[in-house]
């Protein structure tokens, strides 16, 4: 299993892909999956995300306690800008 650290960054990297491409339906549905998994395998709830120029901000409660985790932006926007910066390579089928 891997960690929660791990699990979030994976999370939001696949929810910032999602959001800024509605019609995306595999990033949808991996965003999905992976929002699943990580209620399930880590119990965390009440998912929130904040942005500022430098980090993101996950704030969530674990078994009842409110935790949170920071995430450069730099390495959370890698996914998208990769996309934007390539989008031939990512069609949606």
């Amino acid at each position: 299993m891997k960690s929660i650290q791990d699990s979030l960054y994976n999370w939001l990297s696949i929810k910032t892909v999602a959001d800024a491409r509605p019609d995306d339906t595999a990033a949808a549905d991996t965003f999905s999956l992976f929002d699943q998994l990580l209620k399930e395998n880590h119990d965390i709830q009440e998912i929130s995300v904040q942005k500022d120029d430098v980090m993101y901000l996950v704030a969530y409660k674990l078994n009842g306690e409110q935790k949170s985790s920071r995430f450069p932006v730099e390495l959370i926007d890698s996914m998208i800008e990769q996309i934007e910066a390539e989008p031939e390579k990512y069609k949606n089928y």
